[in-house]
């Protein structure tokens, strides 16, 4: 992720240490993948615990764009920026392999480039990547337009098919695929553009001129 924010989009992008505050005059947030902890007792909930995470929420507060990409958009539910819950995939092993996604929404501060229902080829690389919500939390997400990405078919058992999800405010996105392994087409045999537009998205939110 940080190779994808510094060399392919000359972003200035930093490293924060979880015991540290953050500072002021920060853009964006991006909680990129990984095993934090190890994923030991759930993913992302020792991590969604660290004195940064206070920090990430004052920030999502005042609408500044958040994204959590695989174990991101695990803490960011476990931290209760975002609901539901992202379980064992239903097959109960670890998934890495090419999928597709469809855009739902594109009015979010990592979206606004992408096209409504563009479909999005992304790999994925996960064991606990099947998002969940009860029936009056999908009501919820499809009422307030929160749904952001949709797998293309079934992948993991996910609840309506979801892969990404955003806050009400629309600021703070998760989703479990990964578009900095697909943004560069050395990396990605099949279409590097529509994962570039995610992080094109945010540029032009923050103003950045490429």
């Amino acid at each position: 992720m940080f190779h994808v924010l510094t060399d392919v989009f000359n972003l200035d992008a930093q490293f924060f240490w979880h015991e540290k505050n953050l500072p002021s005059g920060i853009d964006a947030i991006v909680l990129p993948g990984g095993f934090s902890y190890g994923d030991r007792l759930r993913a992302g909930i020792i991590a969604a615990h660290s004195p940064i995470i206070k920090d990430v929420k004052k920030l999502a507060n005042k609408g500044i764009p958040i994204l959590g990409v695989c174990n991101g958009f695990q803490i960011l539910v476990e931290s209760g920026l975002l609901p539901g819950v992202l379980l064992k995939n239903n097959s109960l092993s670890f998934m890495c392999k090419w999928t597709n996604l469809i855009v739902e929404n594109n009015i979010t501060p990592f979206t606004n480039k992408l096209k409504l229902h563009q479909k999005i080829p992304i790999p994925i690389a996960n064991g606990e990547g099947r998002y969940y919500a009860d029936d009056s939390t999908l009501k919820k997400l499809k009422k307030n337009n929160q749904i952001v990405f949709r797998y293309s078919e079934v992948v993991n058992g996910s609840s309506f098919r979801i892969a990404g999800i955003c806050n009400e405010d629309g600021n703070v996105v998760g989703m479990m695929p990964h578009p900095e392994r697909a943004t560069e087409s050395v990396i990605n045999p099949i279409d590097s553009k529509p994962s570039s537009l995610i992080f094109e998205s945010l540029l032009s939110t923050i103003g950045v001129q490429q």
